[in-house]
């Protein structure tokens, strides 16, 4: 018995109708994990708890009448902290649900599923593990309404490039997504293997900072970001930000990881609490001198995708650890100092966090994005995309700004998850064949879905580059 359970009338049989339709995670197939029903408030006769090696799940087993798209949800309880779970459909796929920490019964959307005309499977699977899971709800989706998103800069003096870009984003959005990569060797090695070049570059201001120059680093960066926008290309600038001064610098966390919380005792909280600190100047002075090299690109005439701080709600970031509202802070301070003290009006600020908690607000953010890694899913991560579409409001065009695998684009389409572009990862992600196949990546670049490089030209005029709607 799989035994589901409908809110109303129908289902007992197990197919899904017009309606939300409950499966009890007890009644579903185990792999190591078992039931329990000490926590009480749960919905049947128990729950699933035990999540703890890599391959515990549970597989529901669900029946639709006809191949369509449906609306998960997942009810859990998370007393052990914030987690996350992966859901798979009929084997294949996995999107990424975060768990946040909470001691009562809650419903948190999953994304959607495709499911086939017939018999299905959804598999929950352990990831970050220690939950406890009650039951899974399905219910159809309605299909999704033009998008309202704004393609008004937030800076007000924002440059015609900055406008342009935004505009031309707004342009292609929901209607085609960018390719992109991380990383010039790997950007090359797409367009060497492939046969297409990606029509945005991601490049990263990590070696421009004191503390890492002072240690032998150095980059080239900007210059390849000003070359490639000359090809007509887009840039993407991260930022992993090393910390500015308490670098352990040992062999187990050695300096050139001192972007990351455990290779460093910098403390955000303690160096935002005033201005006259120490360790407050030396974050204006890493400012200060990554102005120096957006002020080179301004020059330049490169309007850039900007996204610092990013990943903050991980935590594993120094600039993320100490919760939430440090982070924003800092982000105010980053916005303020570059665009009133410095003047530089060519960037499309992009936050890379989906947690409710963590965002600055709309009125601070031109557009939001996410980085997913899950290896072997080319699925359209769509529980990502749908809740930074909650976050905003729809308010927000929204990037997939970092992936360790590319997504295919018949699935994009059939799941609404309208990524305005992908950036695949560095190195083994796109060239060592475990995360993306050859064949694979010259299928999703030879999409019409997919646009690149040469199918760009021209996209600061946008009426221009969107010829291929023609």
């Amino acid at each position: 018995m799989w035994g589901p359970r409908a809110l109303g009338i129908a289902a007992a049989a197990g197919i899904v109708c017009a309606q939300t339709t409950v499966y009890e995670a007890e009644s579903a197939v185990l792999n190591g994990v078992t039931v329990g029903t000490s926590v009480t408030g749960f919905t049947g006769t128990g729950y699933v708890e035990g999540f703890d090696t890599g391959t515990d799940s549970i597989t529901f087993k669900v029946s639709s009448t006809t191949s369509q798209l449906y609306d998960l949800s997942v009810v859990y309880n998370g007393p052990y902290g914030d987690k996350y779970t992966t859901v798979t459909l009929n084997g294949v796929g996995g999107s990424q649900v975060s768990l946040p920490a909470t001691t009562s019964w809650t419903t948190v959307p999953a994304g959607q599923v495709l499911l086939n005309a017939g018999e299905n499977t959804i598999q929950i699977q352990n990831n970050w593990g220690w939950y406890l899971i009650d039951s899974i709800k399905i219910a159809p989706s309605a299909k999704r309404g033009a998008h309202k998103v704004t393609t008004t800069p937030i800076n007000k003096k924002a440059n015609s490039d900055a406008k342009a870009l935004l505009k031309y984003l707004g342009s292609i959005y929901g209607k085609k997504i960018l390719s992109g990569q991380h990383d010039q060797a790997s950007l090359d090695w797409v367009t060497q293997n492939v046969g297409k070049t990606p029509a945005i570059l991601g490049v990263d201001f990590m070696d421009y900072t004191e503390s890492r120059k002072s240690r032998g680093a150095s980059s080239t960066d900007v210059d390849k970001a000003i070359a490639f926008a000359k090809k007509g290309g887009i840039i993407s600038f991260q930022w992993h930000w090393g910390a500015p001064t308490g670098l352990y610098d040992t062999a187990e966390h050695p300096w050139y990881r001192g972007f990351y919380t455990d290779a460093t005792d910098f403390n955000i909280e303690t160096a935002l609490k005033d201005t006259k600190n120490a360790n407050y100047t030396l974050l204006m002075n890493d400012i200060d001198t990554i102005a120096v090299e957006l002020k080179k690109l301004q020059s330049a005439s490169v309007p850039v995708i900007f996204r610092p701080l990013h990943e903050a709600e991980g935590a594993w970031f120094w600039w993320g650890a100490k919760g939430p509202e440090p982070a924003k802070k800092l982000w105010d301070i980053l916005y303020d100092r570059l665009t009133n003290k410095h003047k530089l009006n060519n960037l499309i600020w992009e936050w890379n966090s989906v947690a409710a908690s963590w965002y600055p607000g709309n009125d601070k953010v031109d557009m939001v994005s996410a980085d997913t890694y899950s290896q072997g899913d080319h699925g359209p991560t769509s529980a990502t995309y749908n809740s930074l579409l909650t976050l905003t409001n729809d308010t927000k065009i929204i990037a997939a700004a970092e992936i360790g695998s590319v997504m295919e684009p018949d699935q994009l389409k059939a799941y609404q998850a309208d990524w305005v572009y992908f950036a695949v990862w560095s190195g083994e992600y796109i060239s060592g064949g475990a995360w993306n196949s050859l064949d694979l990546l010259k299928r999703v670049y030879s999409s019409d879905y997919v646009l690149t490089l040469d199918e760009i030209q021209g996209w600061k005029k946008t009426k221009k580059a969107r010829s291929w709607e023609a």
